[in-house]
């Protein structure tokens, strides 16, 4: 019974780890209410008022969210710098409050040198962030200059007791952190193994859905994997580790992506391509049924069972003889043992499976040191003979100076400044004629659909769900405030679950975070004895005109259309992608040893910005939908480049360790054309050239004159280095139609320069895979 309960609470805790990689978001949400129920409790001892309450329960809630940097050092500096810039703040807004036309004025000002000041950082942001909302408090609970005492009381226990919560109570430490998200990365791992196991076994209809979760795992197993690499440097004890635990975590991912690429192409008459691991909605490949039960494909589910086993049991202190015999007989299959007799598609599903239990093994290695060998088959202490020379190698790697980051002004902080100080001007003007006292709430509303906002689209989009989570938050506060009554700690007791809410969904929808804010916002209406329906319909009217202001300004006022700012971060990923393909073929023709996982890692952050910069293109109330799939379509071909530059870069680091692989100098002409493709379509994206046109020609394995996949003639490793190629430029061909870049020789097409943002035709994207 012990044993089942224990095994309950492991699959629950991987579980929540999958879920919520790190446990950042229950950390945030325990971190808020700790240091808001600290924050109530030290007021409430002093003899404080409801108003100071209030404002102490508010100013934590901005303290806590201002802070952005990753460094505890950091973030000390900016919370002892926040109290200052907080009782300044509240102190001017009190001072002000008699003055209108001067506070209007001064309002103004502040939002935007708040908004300017995301120039100097994450310190700039947070600390503008707390100029600006403190000065909101100040409005919201009517400060006055007899009263500024008390509320500077008030502030400084917020500032305090999130302090004491953040470094003390509920601290994070760099290595604690990373073993987190290395549990999380296990967790996930073995979740795509199980969607993996389900696509085997899925039949009919159920087919497109188990695709669907294999698709999912794979994403949330990338994100994983990058939200690790941004924190390696520091939660490792040295950069040689940082760089040995990268190249592990990527041999992990690209090994399970290619394994199910490799089991949904088992499925098919037809080779699959990556695309459909990809694209959302994509269908699955044609013939989708496994054939009928047999020796063999019930060998792959005991092993696809066996690999799930050895991720679940890969922390410290769990291998145990049983676990070891799973490995070697996966290892096996990395040197054709006991290979089941079936299709040649089926065996390399095999072989992949070898190379993820090998992958596994060595992210345990790098992660807990050396293990135990007495249990190892000839096929094991190859594949940790091929391990520890990899690390030698790794370990001997020279680090790439850091870039040396923009200095002056910067453009972006400039305009968002003046769109937002317009907007709330505007705002101010709008709201003053709905309300005398409520006024702020527009302002508001206008300040915060410009944040974390680089476009009109994605402005357009947050003001939606911000009204959308007003509107919804107004019904619950109403049912709420029913129910508290004149029950001051209860009604603080709701806050608390609300907050909790509020920071743990806030990274995943701006839409609930908006709900949770405005029901807290009833709650604080009724505890300051100003609540009746009239207010709460009044700031859904003032949120709406807030929205509208901030869109209006957005649209008007120095404007960054959706298309130019995804054409331009659509350069970047291709800019990336030719600095990764380059350097990873010039490795593996012999070329010096370069960061290539550094360089592919810089790739995954380009097309993580552009994938969120595309998002208001693919939401579903966007009345373009030939634009949405299009957007979709060009997305989730850069993904599948950058899997096979990935797999590329993660194959030329082994060189010269691995006794499969040699450097061949003739890879780097054959792969000159698919260079030259890139290099097209970027300068088609920034209307430099409009004639070029993107070149098309015979496989990799016939310019180097072999035949098929090159494997036969090549080996078998490197045979597949020639298929990632060949992917690659399927790809990067494939990109050519939805951005309107003609083949070389047709010259059929208008010349007009487009982006992820329009279609070919303008108003048609494609609807199938290409």
């Amino acid at each position: 019974m012990k044993a089942a309960g224990l095994s309950v609470r492991t699959r629950l805790r991987d579980r929540l780890a999958a879920s919520d990689p790190g446990m950042l978001r229950m950390t945030a949400g325990l971190r808020m209410v700790g240091s808001l129920a600290l924050t109530l409790a030290v007021l409430a001892v002093t003899g404080a008022g409801v108003t100071q309450l209030v404002a102490g329960a508010m100013t934590t809630t901005v303290a806590n969210f201002a802070i952005r940097e990753k460094r505890r050092g950091a973030q000390a500096v900016t919370l002892a710098l926040g109290l200052p810039v907080a009782m300044g703040s509240v102190s001017l807004a009190a001072v002000l409050s008699e003055r209108t036309t001067v506070e209007d004025l001064f309002f103004v000002v502040l939002v935007f040198c708040a908004v300017y000041a995301r120039r100097f950082g994450d310190r700039g942001t947070g600390l503008g962030l707390i100029a600006f909302q403190v000065y909101f408090v100040s409005l919201f609970i009517g400060a006055s200059v007899d009263g500024l005492p008390r509320v500077w009381i008030a502030l400084a226990v917020a500032f305090g007791c999130s302090a004491l919560v953040r470094f003390v109570i509920v601290p994070v430490t760099p290595a604690g952190l990373l073993a987190r998200l290395r549990e999380a990365f296990r967790a996930r791992l073995a979740q795509l193994v199980t969607a993996q196991l389900a696509l085997l076994d899925a039949d009919g209809d159920g087919v497109d859905e188990a695709l669907a979760d294999v698709r999912a795992g794979t994403a949330r197993l990338h994100e994983t994997a990058l939200m690790i690499q941004t924190r390696l440097e520091r939660g490792t004890p040295d950069a040689s580790a940082a760089r040995l635990v990268q190249r592990r975590i990527a041999d992990a991912e690209i090994s399970a992506e290619r394994l199910g690429l490799l089991l949904l192409t088992s499925r098919s008459a037809e080779r699959a391509d990556t695309l459909t691991l990809h694209l959302p909605g994509a269908p699955a490949p044609e013939a989708g049924r496994m054939p009928a039960p047999d020796e063999a494909t019930a060998a792959l589910r005991r092993d696809l069972l066996s690999l799930r086993t050895q991720i679940l049991h890969a922390g410290p202190g769990t291998e145990g003889t049983s676990i070891a015999q799973v490995r070697n007989r996966l290892l096996g299959y990395r040197d054709e043992e006991n290979l089941p007799d079936c299709s040649p598609a089926l065996q390399d599903v095999f072989r992949a499976l070898g190379e993820t239990s090998r992958a596994v093994m060595g992210l345990r290695i790098a992660l807990d040191g050396p293990q135990d060998e007495s249990d190892d088959t000839p096929a094991a202490a190859r594949s940790r003979e091929e391990l520890d020379a990899e690390d030698a190698a790794i370990d001997a790697a020279e680090e790439d100076e850091p870039a040396e980051e923009a200095k002056g002004l910067r453009r972006p902080t400039t305009r968002a400044a003046v769109q937002v100080s317009v907007g709330s001007s505007l705002a101010i003007a709008g709201g003053g004629l709905l309300s005398a006292q409520g006024w702020h709430w527009a302002v508001l509303t206008c300040w915060l659909v410009f944040i974390n906002t680089e476009s009109t689209g994605e402005i357009l989009v947050k003001s939606y769900r911000r009204l959308l989570g007003t509107v919804l938050g107004v019904v619950a506060g109403i049912a709420l405030a029913g129910l508290v009554g004149g029950h001051t700690w209860t009604a603080f007791a709701l806050m608390l679950v609300l907050i909790f809410a509020m920071a743990y969904t806030a990274p995943l929808s701006y839409t609930l975070m908006s709900f949770f804010v405005t029901a807290v916002v009833g709650l604080l209406y009724t505890l300051l004895h100003t609540y009746s329906w009239e207010v709460l319909v009044l700031r859904v009217a003032e949120t709406a005109l807030g929205a509208a202001c901030g869109v209006f300004a957005a649209f008007l006022v120095l404007p960054v259309r959706t298309d130019r700012r995804t054409n331009e971060l659509l350069g970047t990923v291709l800019e990336r992608l030719t600095e990764v393909t380059e350097a990873a073929v010039d490795q593996l023709s012999g070329g010096p040893v370069v960061d290539l996982l550094d360089r592919a890692r810089e790739l995954d952050k380009a097309l993580g910005e552009l994938r969120a910069a595309t998002k208001p293109l693919t939401h579903p109330v966007t009345p373009l939908r030939g634009r949405r799939d299009t957007a979709r379509y060009v997305v989730a071909l850069l993904e599948t480049c950058a899997y096979q530059a990935r797999s590329l870069a993660a194959t030329a680091e082994l060189l010269p360790t691995h006794p499969s692989i040699a450097a061949d100098p003739r890879l780097r002409g054959a792969a000159a054309r698919t260079v030259r493709n890139i290099a097209t379509i970027a300068a088609r994206v920034a209307g430099e050239d409009a004639a070029a046109g993107v070149e098309t020609g015979p496989s990799f394995a016939s310019l180097l004159g072999g035949s098929g996949d090159g494997a036969s003639r090549y080996g078998r490793i490197t045979g597949r280095v020639l298929r990632h190629l060949e992917r690659l430029d399927e790809a990067v061909v494939g990109l050519a139609r939805p951005l309107d870049v003609p083949l070389a020789g047709d010259r059929r097409s208008d010349g007009r320069a487009v982006g992820v943002a329009r279609s070919q035709d303008g108003s048609d994207g494609p609807g199938r895979r290409g």
